[in-house]
């Protein structure tokens, strides 16, 4: 863990969020849903960008599209019922978990009065996000600003808790529920959650000769 969090930039801070919007250049970040940004992505990387269709390049989908998604596999809901960002906002990052649904959370930016204000955005009305869900900068955040935003906002560690403690919170099982974490203006952002993940497990996963000794104490 140490030489990935070492090689970690947490003072990073990006010169801007609003220079794609306002030059009308379309990041894959303006795809709501989890599994349209990764086909777009994939056709992107394959060169087949014919293939690259409206239905992908759409920002959000109808009610009935994203029925449509979930009768296909829940999965594809994943993303999709995000609330969309108004026309000076974009997502500035993303945490995407292996729930049944595919969900997703979001900090949203936009710039207003001189202030960039942030915003915590779920697929629930902002249910799940029961810390800040907003705060304010004059300049962009820092990755390790972003990060601690997001996770005191939407306990990402509470929730790896609440499914995996009854397992020991098995390392494998724990980062293999985060499907994905991403920024369009945050090289590292994915890499900084895994680090912040591992910190967390080193006070609480449960290793089985662990469990023994402890059992050997007891008696």
């Amino acid at each position: 863990m140490s030489n990935l969090k070492n090689s970690v930039d947490w003072g990073y801070r990006p010169t801007g969020y609003f220079w794609a919007k306002d030059s009308g250049i379309f990041l894959a970040s303006d795809i709501k849903g989890t599994q349209r940004r990764k086909y777009y992505e994939h056709l992107l990387k394959s060169g087949d960008q014919e293939a690259i269709d409206e239905f992908v390049l759409k920002g959000s989908l109808t009610d009935e599209e994203r029925r449509a998604a979930g009768r296909f596999h829940p999965a594809f809901m994943g993303g999709e019922y995000l609330p969309d960002c108004d026309p000076l906002q974009v997502e500035i990052a993303r945490i995407a978990i292996a729930s049944t649904t595919g969900d997703v959370t979001c900090i949203y930016a936009r710039l207003e009065n001189g202030l960039i204000e942030y915003n915590i955005v779920d697929e629930y009305e902002g249910d799940t996000v029961q810390g800040p869900k907003s705060r304010n900068s004059k300049e962009p955040l820092s990755l390790e600003e972003l990060v601690a935003f997001f996770l005191n906002g939407w306990d990402l560690l509470g929730i790896l808790n609440a499914n995996f403690e009854q397992d020991g919170n098995p390392a494998d099982m724990v980062k293999g529920f985060v499907v994905s974490a991403g920024s369009s203006f945050y090289a590292q952002f994915g890499a900084a959650i895994d680090v912040r993940i591992d910190e967390w497990l080193v006070d609480h996963e449960v290793h089985p000769e662990q469990d023994e000794l402890d059992d050997d104490k007891e008696d």
